[in-house]
């Protein structure tokens, strides 16, 4: 794994500490009355950026409304350390730092695992962990605490797996995809808004499982399609960024997971989720597509092998 960041601006370097300065901090909050062991002991071995930024290929479009997020990886001691509850507090301060501070030019999307189970994943061939490993860039790393070996896994295998995965998920996101088109109909806006959240997450949890073998235990739109997008930069199509009411439209997408079941303020037209189900729609296809290439393209590289 590579330490320099000379390929990235200094002022991108100079957010980039304060993104490990601020995971830092929030980490040590969080488990500062910590009383269980794996609280008290808890500490964080690695922090690596992975991604468009560690590979030199970022956007920054902001009158276009695209940018590339930094992509963080944490790796903790303990596995109940990488449950999405001890790090939300450091998520909301990172989008304060965004949204309102303007002290980060770029949003950040972080995961965190323990190092048994990267090395797990990394046992098992999964390509996601390998590339951080070979692509990602050290932030932050305490000695002594070193990624097992990769295994090389056979093309056959993968698209076993991929398979699978595809069936599974691209299956449910339709039947999701359908059941909100019903509820457009019979007027349940905020269940229909609900359901096509639903249908959006799970093509994306498609799209990164065939592509890369695991997908994050998320249902936030905005971090799985900034994950999906530069594994699958096709995907950018689907949602708009150049109209006002696009990105309305998709925030509305992205606050349905909770709002639209437990809010009385949240609000969706018709309209607006006219415009939903054409994206989810295109979204749809694009996956298909991507998805059956890929495993076709396993498939070929297997029988190459033979």
């Amino acid at each position: 794994m590579r330490t320099g960041l000379d390929h990235v601006p200094p002022s991108k370097q100079r957010e980039l500490a304060d993104v490990v300065r601020i995971l830092f901090e929030e980490f040590e909050i969080t488990h500062a009355r910590g009383n269980a062991d794996w609280n008290r002991k808890g500490r964080i071995f690695k922090i690596v950026l992975y991604g468009s930024y560690a590979r030199g290929d970022w956007v920054d479009d902001p009158i276009g409304g695209y940018q590339s997020d930094y992509d963080i990886l944490v790796v903790v001691n303990y596995e109940r350390l990488a449950e999405f509850e001890h790090w939300s507090a450091a998520e909301d301060r990172l989008m304060r730092e965004v949204t309102i501070n303007r002290t980060l030019t770029a949003p950040v999307s972080f995961i965190v695992h323990s190092l048994k189970d990267m090395n797990a994943q990394l046992e098992r061939g999964r390509p996601f962990f390998i590339d951080i490993v070979e692509q990602g860039i050290a932030l932050y790393e305490a000695e002594g605490y070193e990624f097992a070996q990769p295994r090389n896994l056979p093309p056959d295998e993968a698209r076993i797996e991929a398979q699978k995965h595809f069936d599974t998920w691209f299956e449910s996101a339709a039947a999701f995809a359908a059941s909100a088109k019903f509820l457009v109909e019979r007027g349940n806006f905020n269940e229909a808004a609900f359901n096509y959240h639903q249908a959006t997450e799970r093509l994306y949890h498609c799209t990164l499982l065939v592509l890369s073998l695991y997908s994050p235990k998320s249902h936030r739109l905005n971090f799985l399609r900034s994950q999906c997008e530069q594994i699958a930069p096709p995907l950018v199509e689907a949602w708009p960024r150049d109209a006002k009411f696009g990105r309305r439209c998709f925030e509305l997408l992205r606050l349905a997971y909770v709002d639209s079941r437990y809010s009385p303020h949240y609000k969706i037209t018709a309209e607006e989720l006219g415009w939903i189900g054409d994206r989810v729609a295109v979204l749809e296809g694009l996956v298909d597509k991507i998805c059956r290439d890929h495993t076709a393209a396993l498939g070929s590289a297997d029988r190459a092998a033979e």
